[in-house]
């Protein structure tokens, strides 16, 4: 199926993302991105600070942050490296 907007083409994705994950799990990938965003607070360092530290780009931390990509456990491994805790500590409230 195609569709001739881009607005179309979006909205599309949006839905098949939406049908793929369901809203338990794009609820848990949220939580853990503000879980992770807040502990980066605490630490006083900018998003891109903790990119650069986890070799990654800004973009991908934001999108960690804001629940929009499921990362992986080396990915999480690397985050808690760089803000110096241990990874359960993204799991806690």
């Amino acid at each position: 199926m195609s569709f001739t907007t881009t607005n179309n083409q979006f909205s599309l994705q949006i839905f098949d993302f939406l049908t793929i994950c369901n809203m338990t799990d794009l609820k848990f990938l949220v939580s853990l991105g503000a879980r992770i965003k807040e502990l980066r607070i605490e630490k006083n360092m900018t998003q891109n600070e903790l990119a650069i530290q986890c070799n990654f780009e800004k973009a991908s931390m934001s999108r960690i942050e804001s629940g929009k990509t499921n990362i992986t456990v080396l990915t999480l491994r690397k985050i808690s490296k760089a803000l110096e805790v241990d990874i359960a500590e993204f799991f806690r409230a």
